[in-house]
């Protein structure tokens, strides 16, 4: 997140974040089986119809992406993430699910409200040319060129990701938010920013050993929510989620200024899938 600057004239009012990324909510819920049993057949057969259309992802009207998971221990049965531009298009998603024929059964449990955003520490082509230099490249040189043309290209494609993101193709994903601390003797805020971005160096190549097993994306929560972060991981194997996790735990910037939430961890499912495999109106 870059720190923000001082307005000096008045602006627009829009939910729209002016970064041009999108808003992003985490959502997780329970069936409430004794509400289920009291409803008529005709009704859960109905409310299936519904939320499979509430839930789909190609809806018109509906989020720009929506995911649906089964998640997996008693923390909940189903979880979604939705993102748009526009944060009531992503709670209407929410409402709808909660006013529909299945919605007395659907209890609501955890959720996490954020947006997109592209980091501080993510270097700028000026900022890599520099480092290129530092390491010993000749500025202007045709190795130099080539390798900073490299970054330049490739930062447009990551940060377009950043702020409105394709959901990976991999079904194996966890959510988890965090903080970081902010205390005495282990206060991020109060370190230089030139110490921060070399933890963060550190820590974002500890996560490029996972490239083609783990997609992460990192949603800011700040003056949002009760966390500051929140950490969506989606990889080829369930192995692979404990394994970046328990990696990147030995990172100083997580080893000693993170502050870790609740981890929900799930399977990307159409909401066909979940209704059948939550037993509702089999």
């Amino acid at each position: 997140m870059h720190r923000p600057s001082a307005a000096t004239q008045p602006t627009e009012s829009t939910r729209q974040p002016i970064d041009g990324g999108w808003h992003c909510s985490h959502f997780y819920y329970t069936w409430n089986r004794d509400r289920l049993a009291d409803m008529p057949p005709a009704q859960v057969a109905e409310g299936r119809t519904a939320l499979i259309s509430t839930l789909d992802p190609a809806r018109e009207g509906g989020p720009i992406r929506l995911q649906t998971s089964i998640v997996s221990g008693a923390k909940a049965d189903f979880g979604l993430m939705a993102m748009d531009p526009d944060p009531l298009v992503v709670d209407a998603v929410h409402q709808q699910l909660l006013t529909g024929p299945l919605g007395p059964a659907i209890v609501p449990g955890y959720s996490f409200v954020s947006m997109t955003e592209i980091s501080e520490y993510v270097m700028s082509a000026e900022q890599y040319g520099a480092r290129l230099v530092a390491e010993g490249e000749t500025a202007g040189s045709p190795v130099y060129e080539t390798k900073l043309k490299a970054y330049a290209d490739r930062l447009v494609h990551m940060n377009h990701q950043r702020l409105t993101p394709n959901f990976p193709a991999y079904t194996n994903t966890c959510f988890y938010p965090m903080n970081k601390k902010r205390k005495v003797g282990e206060n991020w805020f109060l370190l230089p920013k030139e110490v921060r971005n070399d933890m963060m160096s550190e820590h974002a190549k500890s996560g490029m050993a996972y490239a083609g097993k783990v997609s992460q994306l990192i949603t800011v929560g700040l003056g949002l929510e009760d966390w500051e972060w929140g950490v969506t991981l989606w990889a080829t194997n369930p192995e692979y989620l404990k394994d970046i996790v328990y990696h990147m735990r030995f990172d100083e910037a997580s080893a000693r200024y993170a502050e870790f939430g609740p981890f929900y961890a799930s399977y990307v499912s159409t909401a066909a899938e979940m209704l059948d495999h939550c037993l509702i109106g089999k």
